[in-house]
C-alpha cells in the first residue's frame, strides 16, 4: 500500500462524491432519449468546448503523452502540433455545419442517423456499417481508458490491476447510466478543469525544486541532448519524413470522433460555435503543451529511468507534492479517464439503441424504450471493454492510437465531405467508411518502409478517394437531398 494511501483516499472520495452528485442532479434533468443522448441540444459554449476537450484527451494526456515525451523528447512535439491543427480544423470546418445539419435532418442524434438522413438513404447498410464501425473501434478506446485506470489504482492504492479495472468501471457506469449526456458533459467541465490544474502544477513545482525552467532544460541536455532536437529521435537518428507525416497525421482523426462531434451537435445554437471554437482550441493546445512539459520534467527530475514511462506523471506527483495535494492531482488522472470513457460508452449505447437495435427488432421504439436500451447497452459494452483491458502490460497510447485511427479513417472523410459537397451520395459514404476501416485494420498489421506510417494517414486518404470516386459514379442525388443541402447553406449565411 502506498504511503499516500490515506490522504489520497480522502482526495479521491471527495472527487467521487462531487462526480456522483453531478450525475444525480443530471438524472433529474433527463426526461427522454434526446436528453439522455444529446442533452436536449442545450449546452453553453463554455461547457461545449471544455467538455469536447476533456472527452478527447482521456487518460492518455496524463499518462500516454507525457510518457512518450519522457522517452522521445521533442519528437513528441510533432504529435502535439498535428493534434492542435486537427482540433482547430475540426472546430472551424465541422462544428457549425454539423450543428445545423443534424438539427435539420429530423434531429439526428447519432452520426449513423445523420449519414442516413443526409442522403435520404432508405437502405440500412450505411447506417448499420457506420454504427458497427463506431462500436468496433470504441471498444478498444474504452479499453484504453480502463487500462489507464487500472494503472492508476494499482500505483496509488496498491490494488490488484484487475480489481482496479473493475472499480473504475463501476464508478463510471453509475453516473453515465443515470445522468446520460448532461451528467457526462457537466462532469467533463469539472474533470477538465482538474486535469488542466494538474498539468500546470507539476511542471511549475518541478522547475521550482530544480531552481528554474532553464535548469530543467540543462538537465535534459546533460542527460541526452538529442531529446531537445525535434528532427532526431532519442538515439540521435534523423526522423524520416514518413515518421513526421505519421505523427502530424494524428490531427486527421478529429473529424471522425463521435464523442467529440456529439458536443458540436449539442451546443444550444450554431451561432455560438465561434466562441466555443476559441475556448476549445485554446484549452486543448495549452493542455498538449503542458503534457509535453510533464514528460520533460520527468527526464530532468528522476534519477532512475522508469520501467513504465506512462507512470511519469504519477511518479512526479507523488514525489514533489504534499500527500493531500498529490491525492487531488492524481484524481485528475481518474478525471481524464472518466471524462472520455463515459462519453464513449454513451456514444456506443446511442449507436446500439438508436441505430442498430430498431433494425434488429424491425420496429421503431418509443423515446423511453430507446433510453432503456441505451442504458442496458452501456453495461454490456463496459463489460466487453473490461475484458479487452485485462492485459496490465498494455500501453495506453498504443491502444488509443489504433482506435483513434479506425474512427478517424472510417468516419472522418464521410462526415467532412458530406458537409461541403452537395453531390456526395450514400454509396460514396458507405465506400468511405468501409475502405477507411479496412485500411486501418490491414495497415496496422504491416511494418517496414511505407507501412511504418501511422495507419490513420493512408486510411484517411484512401477513404476520401473512395467517397469522391464512388459518389461520382453513383446516380445523381435526388432533388429533395439537393434542396436540403441548399437550405443548410442558406442557414449558414443567414445564421441559425
Amino acid at each position: 500500500m502506498s504511503q499516500l494511501s490515506l490522504p489520497t483516499t480522502i482526495a479521491f472520495l471527495l472527487y467521487v462524491i462531487i462526480v456522483l452528485a453531478i450525475g444525480i442532479y443530471a438524472y433529474s434533468k433527463t426526461k427522454d432519449a434526446s436528453d439522455y443522448f444529446l442533452g436536449g441540444r442545450k449546452l453553453s459554449p463554455l461547457v461545449t468546448a471544455i467538455s469536447a476537450g476533456a472527452s478527447d484527451m482521456s487518460g492518455w494526456i496524463l499518462l500516454g503523452l507525457p510518457g512518450y515525451a519522457y522517452l522521445a523528447g521533442l519528437e513528441a512535439a510533432w504529435i502535439t502540433l498535428g493534434l492542435t491543427i486537427g482540433v482547430a480544423a475540426n472546430w472551424m470546418l465541422v462544428a457549425k455545419r454539423l450543428r445545423i445539419y443534424t438539427a435539420m435532418v429530423d434531429d439526428a442524434v447519432t452520426i449513423p442517423a445523420y449519414l442516413q438522413r443526409r442522403f435520404g438513404d432508405s437502405k440500412v447498410w450505411l447506417k448499420s456499417i457506420a454504427a458497427i464501425s463506431i462500436l468496433l473501434f470504441f471498444l478498444f478506446y474504452v479499453a484504453s481508458g480502463l487500462i489507464a485506470g487500472g494503472k492508476l489504482f494499482n500505483v496509488v492504492f496498491g490494488l490488484d490491476y484487475y480489481i482496479a479495472v473493475f472499480v473504475g468501471v463501476i464508478l463510471i457506469l453509475f453516473y453515465t447510466l443515470f445522468g446520460g449526456f448532461l451528467a457526462v458533459s457537466w462532469t467533463d467541465v469539472f474533470q477538465g478543469s482538474l486535469m488542466l490544474i494538474a498539468l500546470v502544477a507539476v511542471p511549475i513545482l518541478v522547475a521550482g525544486n530544480l531552481g528554474s525552467a532553464s535548469a530543467v532544460v540543462a538537465r535534459i541536455d546533460g542527460a541526452n541532448p538529442e531529446l531537445l532536437n525535434m528532427l532526431t529521435d532519442a538515439a540521435g537518428e534523423p526522423l524520416g519524413w514518413l515518421t513526421i507525416i505519421g505523427l502530424l497525421g494524428w490531427g486527421l482523426g478529429y473529424f471522425g470522433q463521435p464523442h467529440i462531434l456529439a458536443r458540436f451537435k449539442a451546443i444550444r445554437s450554431a451561432d455560438e460555435t465561434g466562441v466555443a471554437t476559441v475556448i476549445g482550441v485554446s484549452w486543448a493546445s495549452f493542455g498538449y503543451l503542458m503534457a509535453i512539459l510533464v514528460g520533460f520534467c520527468g527526464i530532468a527530475y528522476l534519477n532512475e529511468p522508469l520501467a513504465d514511462p506512462e507512470k511519469v506523471f504519477i511518479t512526479l506527483t507523488s514525489l514533489v507534492f504534499h500527500p493531500l495535494i498529490a491525492g487531488i492531482l492524481l484524481a485528475a488522472i481518474l478525471a481524464a479517464i472518466m471524462s472520455t470513457v463515459d462519453s464513449q460508452l454513451l456514444v456506443c449505447s446511442a449507436a446500439l439503441a438508436e441505430d442498430l437495435y430498431p433494425l434488429m427488432v424491425k420496429r421503431s421504439l418509443s423515446a423511453e424504450a430507446r433510453m432503456k436500451v441505451g442504458r442496458i447497452a452501456v453495461v454490456v459494452l463496459a463489460v466487453i471493454a473490461s475484458a479487452l483491458a485485462m492485459d496490465p502490460e498494455s500501453k495506453v497510447l498504443d491502444v488509443v492510437s489504433y482506435a483513434w485511427a479506425g474512427l478517424g479513417a472510417s468516419l472522418g472523410p464521410a462526415i467532412l465531405i458530406s458537409l461541403y459537397w452537395r453531390s456526395m451520395t450514400s454509396q460514396g459514404a458507405l465506400a468511405g467508411v468501409l475502405v477507411g476501416a479496412a485500411t486501418v485494420m490491414v495497415w496496422s498489421q504491416l511494418s517496414g518502409g511505407l507501412f511504418d506510417v501511422y495507419e490513420l494517414v493512408p486510411g484517411f486518404i484512401l477513404s476520401s478517394i473512395a467517397v469522391v470516386s464512388v459518389s461520382l459514379r453513383s446516380p445523381a442525388v435526388s432533388d429533395a437531398v439537393g434542396i436540403q443541402f441548399d437550405d443548410m447553406l442558406t442557414k449558414l449565411r443567414g445564421g441559425a
